[in-house]
């Protein structure tokens, strides 16, 4: 079910003009971005993955290559998975590896937050502790969680 609206909403905002589209993607992105955001464990299902202080799952997406942000480049990606951006130092909640919590550069200067090497995002019709989405396939790849270790959560 959650994969079909995933795939309605990409539907909608496709029809959607350029020029919309380009709007929502910045909104998107600047309502994700904080001073210092800190990446928090919470206990799923899964086990424990890494969150935002808020509860919202922190993905990784299978097609960036290394740390880039390969979203940027697919058309409505970041509309649907925007980059969790930060003006600070991002700051690790209790058993996030602190060494592993580090930044990458995107287009026009804005950081987007990295874990292990991955860059990390949040799911726009997410809700804190859900975890409905881990592991879904669009835009080319997998968005998968991840464990303290930096391992996905298959």
């Amino acid at each position: 079910m959650k994969r079909l609206s995933i795939l309605l909403a990409c539907v909608f905002v496709s029809a959607i003009g350029g020029s919309a589209i380009a709007t929502a993607q910045g909104s998107a992105t600047r309502a994700h971005a904080g001073a210092a955001p800190t990446v928090k464990l919470r206990l799923t299902r899964l086990g424990f993955i890494l969150t935002t202080s808020s509860g919202l799952t922190l993905y990784m997406f299978t097609h960036d290559q290394g740390t880039e942000n390969s979203c940027l480049q697919i058309s409505v990606c970041p509309k649907f998975w925007p980059a969790l951006e930060t003006t600070g130092t991002p700051t690790a909640g209790f058993g996030v590896k602190r060494s592993m919590l580090s930044t990458i550069e995107l287009p026009g200067g804005a950081k987007q937050v990295t874990y292990a090497g991955h860059a990390l995002y949040t799911y726009v019709l997410d809700t804190p502790g859900s975890i409905g989405y881990v592991g879904v396939k669009a835009f080319g790849g997998n968005w998968d969680a991840l464990h303290a270790s930096g391992q996905p959560v298959m």
